[in-house]
């Protein structure tokens, strides 16, 4: 009874009031309430099926875990040991990928994945580097000998082109990350073991920390030091890291503090970030740059508030060893820690708790999802490499997964005619039938890295699909055939591809920051790109009419473009604080929604470009993908923590909130309170977020992440409370 010892503790009344609604269904208490307590609040959606597990921890190494790094899209982790491995595994389960990956003569102190998630590198007390593949777990190449000690930091280049490394010979060096050459001379200037290295998020600057207590930033083109050294830190420096913005660096030092500093100046930002009581081996920031987390030899975890400094809660405890290596997931949910106890955890960054494993449904981060053309029907691809097909009015799931593709399931998309296809990270697309969920086919072959982004042609003779092999290809839908030439001109992956509504044209939209107009008959490109985004182009889409294209961006913008000049209509569309992962028109063209990395999804008037009402807020991971249903009464969106959420379009405040009791918030302790303070019902901290939420279904039904609706018709409290039960007196 853990979950509820706040209202049992310091409420009689609560002992049944607040348990009984979310007691889980298949519970021995639940069904013993559910005899007696026939009355108080009933929950209408988002109860538990059963209780959750235990804390998620991994005990695989035979020794300290010295590195940990999460794959670009969350679904996996890399582990380097004092056991000479490295280990790969499922972010979602826990269990291991596939055998260690054995080379090294000695201790793996750092690992770290490439940015497109196709490789991992090692650093080694066997004074080598090491390039992985991540999927078949075999060595590419040689070693990159050079360093003449211990390799403590690796890292890759924002591009993916480079690799630096930091050594206990005290110099930096750069490689090529194809060739495994050494470029350039080594980075000479500490008078101390290199700890630690890193790349500005520009790629334009590396920093490192050393052992001489001191942070060096240096000019990646020219190899020459930036400035002075960073002074400041009475201990020697074992963790440095930049700020997603470029803007700031964090340190963490011998001397038990982190530290804070201008990128700009090189001067200290705010006073030192003290609490721990021991050696800060590993520091790192949240994807938004808000939190810094830090992990060190008094065996404990912290979460810091960037702005200020402060202390984020209480400190993360119950490892028995050294933390030698933290760091934040993808999306900011979550925070992995390895460790002295040779064990890797995995922790809530918001609540601070150990996370148990999932329920039901994918196992896996939803990337992409899609509605039927009669609307009956959605579609979903995760990265636990399925699709699967949802009954849209009930959220129940229809056969079983559709199973093929052996890497994510990055895109996936309807034909016209209800046949869909799938693109995958296994650099294939597939083509299935809707109604029987077999293949139709085989795997249409050709591109050479992942596939982001797949789509029909209105007419559904033709498929497109954009890759990370910065090219575009057409396929014929009926054969799997390639038509033409792959089209090129980006200069960066392709993340999202689109037709225009009469078939005539092509958009992209790629990392490279530019979307691009393509002749979908001839293949050649119209006009020039359109630029004007800052940063990555995430999605791409065409207005019903073909009159229009919008832009999603990592520059947290939306963009309207004339489809015929190119050029930009009015100014971009602001409000999200994160990169902007999706976004689509209604099939009135009336509207466009938008998902982003803030976890909210945004409705604007295409016309105007303002906002529509207010966000629809819910999800507690990024919106990875959003759509429209056929007749706009409704919008889908998936996110990457396995959940589907449906939406009303037009979101209102549902009337039956209009008393008091259903209108209030709990507060930070849980309490729902009357006005003058008396309590009215308690909610426990997992049902908090979802607790009246817009959304009114999600899938699957068994999801952690899901809505909670709670009905308050038959609630008594105060004096009334004992009328709960069926044995009370009338």
């Amino acid at each position: 009874m853990n979950v509820f010892h706040i209202p049992i503790s310091i409420s009689t009344p609560h002992t049944y009031i607040s348990t009984a609604p979310f007691l889980p269904s298949k519970s021995l208490l639940s069904t013993v309430f559910s005899t007696y307590f026939i009355k108080g609040i009933q929950m209408q959606s988002g109860k538990l099926l059963s209780w959750p597990e235990p804390p998620l921890e991994w005990i695989r190494h035979e020794g300290c875990v010295y590195s940990i790094s999460y794959s670009p899209n969350g679904c996996y982790i890399a582990s380097g040991s004092d056991d000479k491995t490295i280990r790969i595994w499922d972010a979602e389960t826990g269990d291991v990928v596939g055998k260690p990956l054995e080379g090294h003569t000695d201790s793996v102190w750092s690992v770290a994945y490439s940015p497109d998630g196709q490789h991992i590198i090692s650093g080694s007390g066997d004074e080598t580097i090491r390039i992985w593949n991540a999927e078949t777990g075999s060595a590419v190449g040689k070693p990159l000998e050079g360093h003449t000690g211990v390799v403590y930091s690796v890292a890759y280049s924002p591009d993916g082109q480079y690799i630096i490394s930091g050594s206990s010979d005290k110099t930096i060096r750069i490689w090529n990350a194809e060739t495994g050459s050494a470029v350039g001379k080594p980075l000479e200037g500490h008078t101390g073991v290199v700890y630690s290295v890193a790349y500005s998020p520009d790629g334009q600057h590396i920093i490192s920390g050393s052992g001489d207590k001191t942070i060096q930033i240096w000019n990646v083109e020219t190899g020459s030091a930036v400035g002075k050294p960073l002074e400041g830190h009475t201990g020697g420096v074992c963790s440095v890291a930049y700020s997603p913005d470029g803007q700031y660096i964090i340190s963490g030092s011998g001397d038990e503090t982190i530290r804070i500093w201008n990128t700009e100046t090189g001067s200290a930002f705010g006073k030192p970030l003290e609490g721990h009581t021991d050696w800060v081996r590993s520091v790192a920031y949240s994807p938004d740059g808000q939190h810094i987390v830090s992990g060190s030899d008094d065996k404990t975890i912290r979460i810091w508030n960037a702005k200020t400094g402060s202390a984020v809660g209480k400190p993360l405890e119950g490892l028995t060893g050294w933390v030698y290596s933290v760091t934040y997931s993808p999306d900011g949910q979550y925070i992995i820690s390895g460790s002295g106890d040779k064990t890797i955890r995995i922790w809530n960054a918001e609540t601070g708790s150990a996370v148990g494993k999932p329920l039901e449904g994918h196992t896996g981060s939803v990337y992409s999802v899609a509605y039927s053309p009669d609307g009956q029907h959605i579609i979903s691809g995760s990265g636990d490499k399925t699709i699967r097909i949802w009954n849209a009015e009930t959220g129940s799931a229809v056969g079983k997964p559709l199973e093929g593709h052996t890497r994510w399931v990055s895109s996936v998309a309807y034909s016209p005619d209800r046949q869909h296809i799938s693109g995958s990270s296994d650099k294939t697309i597939r083509i299935w039938n809707a109604e029987t969920g077999s293949t139709v086919g085989k795997p249409l072959e050709g591109h050479t890295g992942v596939v982001y982004s797949v789509a029909y042609s209105p007419d559904g003779q033709h498929v497109i699909s954009g890759s990370s092999d910065k090219t575009i290809r057409i396929w014929n839908a009926e054969t799997g055939s390639a038509v033409g030439k792959p089209l090129e001109g980006h200069t960066r992956w392709v993340r999202s591809v689109a037709y225009s509504p009469d078939g005539q044209h092509i958009v992209s939209g790629s990392s490279d920051k530019t979307i691009r107009i393509w002749n979908a008959e001839t293949g050649s490109a119209v006009g020039k790109p359109l630029e004007g985004h800052t940063d990555w182009v995430r999605s791409v889409a065409y207005s019903p009419d073909g009159q229009h294209i919008v832009s999603g961006s990592d520059d947290k913008t939306i963009r309207i473009w004339n489809a015929e000049t190119g050029s930009a209509v009015g100014k971009p569309l602001e409000g999200h604080t994160g990169l902007v992962c999706s976004v689509a028109y209604s099939p009135d063209g009336q509207h466009i929604i938008s998902g982003s990395y803030d976890k909210i999804i945004r409705i604007w008037n295409a016309e105007t470009g303002s906002a529509v009402d207010k966000p629809l807020e819910g999800h507690t991971r990024p919106v990875a993908s959003v759509a429209y249903s056929p007749d706009v009464q409704h919008i889908i969106s998936g996110c990457s923590r396995r959940a589907i959420h449906l939406w009303d379009s037009f979101p209102q405040i549902p009337s039956r909130f209009t008393s008091y009791i259903e209108a209030e918030r709990p507060d930070q302790e849980g309490w729902v309170r009357d006005p003058g303070g008396s309590l009215l019902y308690w909610v426990p901290h997992d049902f908090r977020t979802g607790l009246h939420s817009p959304a009114f279904l999600t899938i699957p039904l068994t999801s952690p992440v899901r809505s909670v609706s709670l009905h308050f018709d038959q609630f008594a409290f105060g004096k009334s409370w004992t009328q709960i039960s069926n044995t009370a007196e009338p």
